[in-house]
């Protein structure tokens, strides 16, 4: 995260425009924040090691520079702390406190720590205190809305530092004393404007600099605003703007009343872009998102953006992209401002816009990583030039930026209750895209928020076959985690829903999904049951290739329940199966699973030959690892049945091939029946 001139809630003027960047005022304050990291806590004078990490607090209402006081901070004792400085939001634009569950997650990501799907509040905070155990890291927590949040992410390292960013005192916490921060002093104020006017206007009227400064009372965001607005006037005096706010004082904070004044002056189209971007999911824009939301074109929208930016209304997010920040103190009264202005169908048209950009951005993203179909190479070809990506690496990069809006914006539209049909359609592509660019195991988390996202909606809307649909998700996502009993719950309210909506597929694959859930949980009879139920289905659905399997399925739970007369009955059912269809990996595959249970059962005279069969099998369907891991049991069984030199054979056959084979990436490889995907009346392709 960069400094940013433009930032609201600080005083620091871009770098571009400003080659010195540096902060202004709170001199005081910074010295003080700095003092209290080494003053000695109550712990220490007790004579007791502090369990848990110094918490500095930085309170003040929004506008007051908070923020950019916390970024200075740690950007003065970054420093002293190798490991590096984690950033998160807890409170959203609007206000809205964000749950502790997805702060410890998102700073779980950023230090490269996995965080387990679906994993409940508590788990995720023990998760991160886990993590910075060992570490000596700052944690800059911005926008705290109370001392639950703050206290649940804390770890238990005095190595570590916590600088929280709050409205007010953090009662609970203990050994915090805030430091509160009123307006920067008339000289800092003078200061701040002339960065944004040069010095030649407050020169010639120096006194109406010192009376706008007191007017705006200090505040920086107040301050950077008249600095905007003057800045955007280079003919008008400072003097102008000062008597324009002494004539209408108002009842409303300056900060509201000079954004106001700012919109007002502006020409009509680019007021409206800026009311309308207090619509902008997690207060973040980017041209696309702008164009969507007024209709015009992407190019317009980001000079429009840049504008916007350079006069303090946004702030740009440090990016290869472009992306602006809309500042927190501001939102309320953009979104104000918006009511005002415009009907509540137009902005409702103006959201509908936004979500059917975002969702053909999305097909974008994952038809580019598809370049081998010829179908999507046509959709991508037909897609807008603006809309398309020139290379994968661009896609997933739009991706990864884009990622809090766009999860943002999935909340938002389900939350919204009257765009249920493109929230659908916007957390189908988005899944579709986030496997595509990432990989389900490594998107997870996000995967799992989404289908509650769109269970929410399937059970609002009382849509059967989707609600089956975000079950059996949630369960994959559940039982990859290790939470089998969680996912043998949703796997049987998967089960009911695909009934209700008469739904053969959801109803097989709960059915399958069911079974294997207590075959995790060593429950073989009962798994043995539901595969056969199952299998039923595909057999009256003339299904054979996923027959074929489940008696494998079947064959396997068998196994385990040490049953091996039904499970040499189902492996034997399933290799004919595959043999049937002309699947010789399967074929290799299952012969190779008869062959152990033949071995199991005390058979090794026929188990030598199943597995002489499958290697021939595995040869067809060049599928070297298998030759070779028949080749070491078939070692082993010629080693016990006396005939060394015939297990000696196999087994250098064994280490030639693993030798000779290249190295291979790793893969993720699907889970079966149970891979995740989201399959609905409202999924695209």
């Amino acid at each position: 995260m960069t400094d940013q001139v433009v930032d609201p809630n600080g005083v620091r003027l871009p770098q571009d425009a400003h080659p010195d960047g540096r902060f202004l005022g709170r001199t005081r304050e910074l010295k003080e924040l700095r003092a209290d990291i080494e003053r000695a806590g109550l712990d220490t004078l007790s004579g007791r090691k502090a369990p848990r990490a110094r918490v500095l607090l930085i309170a003040g209402r929004p506008g007051s520079g908070r923020s950019a006081l916390a970024e200075e901070l740690v950007r003065q004792v970054a420093g002293d702390y190798p490991d590096g400085v984690l950033r998160t939001r807890l409170g959203e634009p609007d206000g809205t406190p964000v749950p502790v569950g997805r702060a410890a997650r998102d700073l779980l990501d950023a230090l490269g720590e996995p965080a387990p799907a679906g994993a409940p509040e508590d788990e995720l905070a023990e998760a991160l205190r886990t993590a910075l155990a060992e570490r000596r890291a700052v944690l800059l927590l911005d926008d705290a809305a109370d001392a639950e949040q703050v206290d649940a992410l804390l770890p238990d390292n005095p190595d570590c530092l916590a600088v929280a960013v709050s409205s007010g005192p953090l009662t609970g916490i203990a050994d915090v004393r805030p430091c509160t921060l009123g307006g920067l002093d008339t000289k800092s104020g003078v200061e701040l404007l002339s960065r944004f006017t040069g010095s030649v206007r407050i020169t010639v009227d120096p006194r109406a600099a010192e009376r706008l400064a007191e007017q705006c009372q200090g505040q920086p965001a107040a301050l950077v605003l008249a600095g905007g607005w003057l800045a955007a006037r280079p003919k008008a005096a400072v003097a102008d703007l000062a008597k324009q706010l002494h004539t209408d004082p108002g009842t409303a904070p300056v900060t509201a009343r000079l954004l106001r004044l700012v919109h007002d002056a502006l020409p009509q189209t680019a007021a409206r872009t800026l009311r309308l971007l207090a619509l902008a999911p997690a207060g973040l824009a980017d041209p696309h998102t702008a164009a969507a939301l007024t209709g015009c074109s992407v190019e317009a929208a980001h000079t429009t953006l840049d504008e916007f930016a350079a006069h303090g209304l946004l702030h740009s997010v440090g990016s290869s992209l472009p992306q602006y920040r809309v500042p927190g103190c501001l939102h309320h009264e953009l979104r104000r401002l918006a009511e005002d202005h415009e009907r509540p169908a137009e902005l409702q048209l103006a959201r509908a816009r936004m979500l059917e950009r975002t969702v053909r951005l999305l097909q974008a993203c994952r038809a580019i990583t598809e370049t081998d179909s010829p179908e999507s190479r046509e959709k991508l070809a037909a897609l807008p030039r603006p809309l398309r990506f020139p290379t994968p690496r661009a896609a997933a990069d739009w991706l990864r930026l884009r990622r809090p809006a766009l999860l943002a914006a999935a909340r938002l539209a389900v939350a919204d209750g009257e765009l249920d049909t493109l929230a659908r359609r916007l957390m189908s592509q988005l899944v579709r895209a986030l496997v595509a660019h990432f990989g389900t195991r490594a998107a997870a988390s996000d995967l799992h928020d989404i289908h509650h996202l769109v269970l929410d909606v399937a059970e609002r809307r009382n849509l059967p076959r989707e609600r089956a649909a975000a079950l059996l998700n949630l369960g994959d996502l559940d039982a990859r985690t290790g939470r089998t009993t969680d996912a043998l719950a949703r796997y049987r309210a998967a089960l009911d829903a695909g009934r209700e909506a008469n739904d053969p597929y959801a109803t097989g694959r709960a059915m399958e999904s069911v079974g294997g859930a207590h075959l995790d949980l060593g429950d073989y009879d009962r798994a043995a049951d539901w595969y056969g139920r199952a299998l039923a289905e595909r057999l009256a659905r003339d299904e054979r290739p996923e027959a074929a399997r489940l008696y494998g399925r079947i064959g396997a739970a068998h196994t385990y329940a040490g049953r091996y007369g039904e499970a040499m009955r189902n492996w034997r059912a399933a290799v004919a199966g595959h043999r049937r269809d002309g699947d010789v990996a399967a074929q290799a595959r299952a012969l190779s699973e008869l062959g152990r249970v033949q071995e199991y059962a005390g058979r090794l005279e026929e188990s030598l030959r199943t597995c002489r069969e499958a290697v021939e099998w595995a040869r067809r369907a060049e599928d070297t690892r298998l030759q070779a891991a028949l080749h070491l049991r078939l070692a082993d069984s010629y080693g016990r049945l006396g005939d060394p030199a015939s297990a000696a054979l196999h087994r250098s056959t064994a280490e030639r091939m693993l030798a000779e084979e290249a190295p291979e990436g790793d893969s993720e490889p699907e889970h079966g029946a149970n891979a995740c995907e989201i399959r609905s009346a409202s999924a695209e392709d």
